[in-house]
C-alpha cells in the first residue's frame, strides 16, 4: 500500500528569503522525520537546512555549515538535528556505514542534501524538498510530503506562510 503523498511549491527571491522559510518549516518539524533535500550545486539547499536548524532553536546559522567532508553535523535545539551531506559517498551503502539507521531511529530530524543520491535509503515516510535556482537569487522549493506524520508536518508548515 502506497502511502498518501502532499505537495506544495513556493518560492524565495532571496537567500534570506531562504533562510527564512526554512526557519518556518524548523518551528514545526517532529522528530522522527527525515528530510531529503535535492537540487543543483549552489541551489540554496545548505541555507535551507540554516533555517531549519535556527527554527529549531541553534542559536547562530552561520555555525550551521555544509557538511561536505565532515559528511553528518548535529546541532542541538528544540530536538537533535543532524544534517548530512551525502554528495561524496557513492551510495546507499556508504550512508548506512556512517549509521543513518541509527539517526533515523532516533527522536531526531535528519536533513539529507543530495538525497536523490541515497534514494534507497531515504524511509518512504519523509518530506522531499527540492530546490531549484531559477536565477542569481530566485528559488523555487518543491515540497512533497510522503506518510501521515511529514503530511501533518507540511500542513502546518503551510497554514503558518504569512
Amino acid at each position: 500500500m502506497t502511502s498518501p503523498t502532499q505537495t506544495v511549491q513556493m518560492e524565495t527571491k532571496s537567500p534570506q528569503e531562504t533562510l527564512e522559510l526554512g526557519k518556518r518549516l524548523g518551528q514545526r518539524l517532529v522528530g522522527g522525520l527525515v528530510v531529503a533535500l535535492v537540487g543543483d550545486l549552489g541551489a540554496g539547499k545548505t541555507q535551507f537546512v540554516k533555517g531549519i536548524a535556527c527554527g529549531n532553536g541553534a542559536t547562530d546559522p552561520k555555525q550551521v555549515t555544509s557538511p561536505t567532508f565532515t559528511l553528518i553535523n548535529e546541532y542541538a535545539g528544540e530536538r537533535k538535528l543532524f544534517h548530512i551531506d551525502t554528495y561524496r559517498l557513492r551510495g546507499s551503502a556508504e550512508l548506512f556505514a556512517l549509521g543513518f539507521d541509527e539517526l533515523i531511529a532516533e527522536d531526531a530530524v535528519v536533513a539529507v542534501e543530495w538525497a536523490d543520491r541515497v534514494q534507497e535509503a531515504i524511509p518512504e515516510e519523509h518530506l522531499r524538498i527540492e530546490v531549484e535556482a531559477i536565477d542569481a537569487n530566485i528559488r523555487r522549493l518543491t515540497f512533497s510530503a510522503t506518510g501521515s506524520s511529514p503530511i501533518a508536518c507540511l500542513k502546518s508548515f503551510i497554514q503558518a506562510q504569512p
